[in-house]
């Protein structure tokens, strides 16, 4: 009997069909000599502080470091996870052979390994590794069976990766929480999450922090065409206004026109942050919201595996690109061109160097209009599909018109630019017209221009035009620019070769980085203000207590993702990774446990709470109203704040409006939980 371990109920049905095990038990399926069954994503978990010690129960500062011997796994408490899990015991028991059919990726991974060794499973194991969930597929990786050998490096990957979050998550939490907290609330500190946190608080700060700088701009239109000094910006009204009264009257000559040709390759397929990163911009959806989105899509067989960082495809998809395309029915028209003639192959599209476990996301050859797609996902799908097809079109090319021009002694300039075959253009020309979206609404017009029949050393009268200006802050990151950060740990970078470069560098994975924003809006950490992301008053703080650079860092932590992708490539130990870590937590807490700034945190009544320790001597008692958080303490003079807690004293959080209420720390210390500090504020003013 052969056992099939699937990740979710729905691929267990779709396997069984294929493979005609077709009668139904409680957690499984069974025939033709197969048994598949599934789990239900994570059945297990590292253990947790409390199982590995007593003494590890309490949060102590003198516990710290803690770090087990050997980290073990357990299942989770639930009751539906555990029945499943016996099913899954059992089956393998009395298997003769195992197919690890788990998502082909670093997680699936290691959610199946896990399972299997919670199972004590001493069984072969092969390993069904496929790229889409369409019948097709699922037949030819059944024929494709890998040995389980094959994936170890991707497991020990997998595995560095979550005992790495256990030692700095678990114990820089505690660390912070007991140093800092005063015992409000818990500091919740992890290796990807912290560091993403720090992004959007330095975004922050520099926005508050901007001066605005006013500039002076001289512009002037000829034959309805704007031509820009050339110099640019001026700093001073006077320069400008110098610049102008030496214009006026005087006719603009032309003195130079070049056109050049060029060409502008259709943009990469989708890798899953490029995806998420394009559905925000265009619908506004969350990262959580397009990766829910796209799986269903791949569950559906419509596309191929989403959790992947790849814009490439594998030469083997060549062949079957035609066979794709002629699946695509509600984009007949789109596809004609290509299935017209032979199709290309580039090595802007088929890299095999630049793909590893999986190709980027793809539409299958399933139709469509087969599948029960709902207005969000064909929305999603609409995307994946227009980009397939685009990447078989040919190059746009235009034409670019640069005209130079004096006026006097002044130097003027403007571009302009025409497109003279769409190429590609063609699959996206309905969607240009109905772009909306501040990006496209913010294209330069200087740009688009198109350019009159201009003949060198022709001249004539002008409309001068003096503008003022202010340099503008940075933008706030919504999720979409936040994902191309975490991308690039923390760089702007607008080129794709680079950035396709720089993901080994990022933070985070592309199947966990939306999960590590949504932990972020859970905590209360940021929260979203139209598409901007913004850190709240607890998120600001906690990356101003963090002293260790390594912890909020996202350069750095993009150097533990680097070392986290070569042990997959097996340059690197998944051992040496490990030992690194514990050597940086031991050195933090020392450096944590040396400070004595005393710089207690205020953390926002929203956040997790630690639990609370209670003796068997101590009796429950009834809870009477609490004042738990300064935010719920309003301020006396503006009424508009709330107290905040400085270095030095208690103020309120519109002292940058100009409150000037202040509550020294001589006379109201800082030991004082936000409860008690009310009361006293209450009978000092009675007094």
């Amino acid at each position: 009997m052969i056992v099939c371990i699937t990740e979710k109920p729905s691929v267990a049905k779709d396997i069984a069909a294929i493979l005609g095990a077709d009668h139904r038990f409680d957690g499984f399926f069974e025939g033709n000599g197969y048994r598949i069954t599934w789990t239900f994503g994570h059945l297990c978990m590292l253990k947790e502080p409390n199982d590995y010690t007593d003494s590890w129960k309490r949060w102590s500062l003198g516990s710290l470091p803690m770090i087990p011997e050997r980290f073990g796994i357990k299942l989770i408490e639930d009751p539906g996870i555990k029945k499943q899990f016996s099913v899954i015991e059992r089956l393998i028991a009395e298997a003769d052979e195992v197919i690890n059919c788990g998502d082909a990726g670093q997680e699936g991974e290691l959610i199946q390994r896990w399972v299997m060794q919670k199972a004590n499973c001493r069984k072969p194991v092969r390993r069904l590794w496929i790229s889409s969930l369409t019948d097709e597929s699922i037949r030819e990786g059944f024929n494709d069976l890998k040995p389980q050998a094959d994936f170890n490096r991707l497991y020990f990957a997998g595995l560095s990766r979550a005992i790495g979050d256990w030692i700095l998550g678990m114990n820089a939490t505690r660390l912070y929480t007991l140093k800092y907290a005063n015992n409000q609330g818990v500091l919740s500190i992890g290796r990807v999450q912290t560091p993403t946190l720090a992004l959007i608080v330095n975004r922050q700060h520099e926005i508050e922090n901007f001066v605005p700088e006013d500039y002076w701009e001289v512009k002037t239109l000829y034959r309805n065409v704007l031509f820009s000094a050339e110099k640019g910006r001026y700093k001073s009204e006077q320069a400008a206004n110098e610049v102008m009264e030496a214009i006026k009257g005087t006719p603009l000559t032309i003195t130079d026109i070049a056109t050049k040709r060029g060409k502008e390759a259709p943009p990469r397929l989708f890798d899953l942050t490029s995806l998420q990163v394009e559905c925000n911009r265009k619908f506004s959806f969350s990262a959580d919201e397009t990766l829910k989105l796209i799986q269903s899509l791949y569950e559906k067989k419509v596309t191929t595996y989403p959790r992947v960082d790849t814009t490439y495809l594998s030469e083997d998809i060549y062949p079957k690109i035609g066979g794709i395309m002629q699946a695509m029915t509600p984009y007949t028209q789109l596809t004609a061109p290509v299935l017209a003639t032979k199709i290309p192959k580039s090595k802007k599209v088929f890299d095999n160097s630049k793909v590893t476990d999986h190709h980027a996301i793809i539409p299958t050859n399933v139709d469509p209009r087969r599948a029960a797609l709902s207005p969000d996902e064909k929305r999603v799908y609409d995307l994946v599909a227009k980009r397939f097809i685009a990447a078989f079109y040919p190059d746009c090319e235009f034409s670019q018109t640069t005209v130079n021009a004096e006026v006097g002694q002044v130097a003027f300039k403007a571009t302009g630019k025409q497109i003279v075959k769409p190429g590609w253009r063609d699959v996206y020309a309905r969607d240009a017209a109905n772009d909306t979206s501040d990006e496209a609404a913010t294209q330069d017009d200087n740009a688009q221009q198109v350019m009159p029949d201009f003949v060198k050393g022709e001249s004539g009268p002008h409309e001068p035009t003096l503008l003022k200006k202010a340099t503008q802050p940075p933008k706030p990151y919504t999720e979409g620019t936040l994902l191309r950060a975490m991308e690039t740990a923390g760089k702007f970078v607008d080129d794709e070769e680079l950035r396709e470069a720089m993901k080994e560098n990022g933070i985070g994975r592309p199947s966990t980085r939306a999960a590590i924003i949504e932990t972020l809006f859970k905590r209360r950490y940021i929260r979203k203000e139209r598409k901007s992301l913004v850190a709240t008053p607890a998120g600001v703080a906690l990356i101003a207590t963090i002293n260790e650079e390594l912890l909020k860092s996202a350069k750095l932590t993009g150097l533990w993702e680097n070392k986290l992708r070569r042990i997959e490539r097996g340059d690197y130990s998944a051992e040496a990774f490990i030992d690194e870590l514990k050597q940086l937590i031991h050195q933090i807490v020392i450096n944590v446990l040396s400070d004595n700034s005393h710089n207690a945190i205020e953390i926002s009544q929203a956040n997790e709470k630690k639990p609370r320790q209670r003796t068997k001597a101590s009796k429950p008692r009834t809870p009477k109203p609490k004042i738990e958080s300064l935010e719920q303490i309003k301020c006396p003079v503006c009424g508009n704040g709330h107290l905040i807690k400085g270095r030095t004293a208690y103020g309120c959080s519109e002292y940058r409006a100009g409150c000037a209420f202040r509550l020294p720390f001589a006379d109201y210390p800082d030991t004082l939980t936000p409860d008690q500090l009310a009361k006293k504020m209450k009978s000092t003013k009675k007094k």
